[in-house]
């Protein structure tokens, strides 16, 4: 009875390491960087990340076709409206945003790829516990790669397709929990208040937003 009684406590202590998918804290900031296949495209940017308002903060450089670029972008996901912020200029662009937020978390239908070690398994502190997942991008627009730490759910890596530039890859790194200066992704003062309607500028997505004039 004892041998049976330990064989299911064993058993459902593996049950419960078996990794499920999972959200990341819905308040974040860090870095991260992005790259491409066909090598057109790299960016390095700081980053600050609302969940429960679905707003963004993007602090950008980075290299497009042989030519640098710096922007400043603060997404408003709930209003639909993207900030183009140029602060040492103190002059603001409000454009239509055309997609819907898409929050840092594995998709409960995303399938566990392994589980793995960054860095080495060797000795305490020497490595890193990550999830890989496997799933389809919202709108059958192709497949992505995920992975995220088991501890936490904090990102890690992110790789999709794109017709344009081939696979695209976001490294982060430096998470911390939570927004030292939530008034970040306030616009600021100097941003236009008024409405932004259709015809005021084309929409932007998450892509089209390397392609603005700088």
């Amino acid at each position: 009875m004892k041998i049976l009684g330990a064989l299911v406590c064993f058993v459902a202590g593996c049950l419960a390491q078996q990794p499920h998918p999972c959200e990341s804290p819905p308040l974040m900031s860090g870095e991260l960087t992005i790259s491409t296949q066909n090598e057109k495209l790299w960016v390095y940017a700081k980053y600050l990340y609302d969940a429960q308002g679905q707003r963004v903060r993007l602090y950008e450089y980075g290299t497009m076709e042989n030519k640098t670029f710096t922007f400043d972008f603060l997404l408003h996901y709930k209003e639909q409206v993207m900030y183009d912020i140029k602060d040492h200029e103190r002059t603001c662009t409000k454009s239509p945003l055309k997609v819907d937020f898409m929050p840092m978390a594995i998709p409960k239908d995303a399938s566990l790829l392994g589980q793995i070690v960054l860095g080495s398994s060797s000795g305490p502190g020497q490595g890193l516990l990550v999830n890989a997942w496997t799933g389809d991008l919202p709108n059958k627009l192709g497949k992505f790669l995920a992975t995220v730490t088991e501890f936490g759910c904090f990102p890690v890596s992110n790789a999709f397709h794109t017709d344009q530039f081939g696979w695209m890859l976001t490294s982060y790194f430096n998470n911390n929990i939570g927004i030292s200066d939530p008034t970040q992704l306030d616009p600021p003062s100097f941003c236009p208040s008024t409405d932004v309607t259709d015809g005021d500028e084309e929409p932007v997505d998450f892509f089209t937003l390397f392609f603005r004039k700088k």
